[in-house]
């Protein structure tokens, strides 16, 4: 131990974070980069049926990992598509596809979890630019997505 005392334990309520919605999936970041000093970062989201989170892409400068704990997830594991319930871990390691979307008649509900922190700035920067009156396409995600080292995976 350092003895560093400066640092102390931050308890973030149930609902308390900064609420983004995008395109139809709401990111409850309950601990960004400002709050971590960069090491981590930790949303609640919430795909309703027939939702995309976000087709097949790599992350070369983070790694996220999600955890389902409602409903059922379609994640794509980068060799294809798995259904994953209440329980399931994925990984997504920097540089391995991934992606994910609600398949579902239900809502599905889970965690992601970045290190290290940072990317909550993409869902901020999309969420302006919708706000302003952009649409959402593959082609507007794709530029704000190499904005934060992250690219389109093309599935065969």
């Amino acid at each position: 131990m350092n003895g560093d005392t400066s640092m102390r334990a931050l308890l973030v309520p149930p609902g308390d974070g900064e609420l983004i919605d995008v395109a139809g999936v709401e990111h409850l970041f309950r601990l960004t980069s400002a709050q971590t000093g960069g090491r981590f970062g930790f949303e609640e989201f919430t795909l309703g049926p027939g939702t995309v989170g976000a087709r097949p892409h790599v992350h070369h400068a983070h790694d996220e990992f999600f955890y389902v704990l409602d409903g059922e997830l379609t994640l794509h594991d980068g060799s294809g598509e798995v259904t994953a319930g209440p329980g399931s871990l994925l990984a997504a390691l920097r540089g391995a596809p991934h992606g994910f979307r609600n398949a579902g008649d239900a809502p599905a509900r889970g965690l992601c979890l970045y290190t290290p922190a940072g990317y909550e700035d993409y869902f901020r920067q999309v969420h302006a630019a919708v706000a302003s009156g952009a649409e959402v396409d593959d082609e507007m995600l794709n530029e704000f997505r190499g904005r934060f080292n992250t690219t389109p995976h093309r599935t065969a």
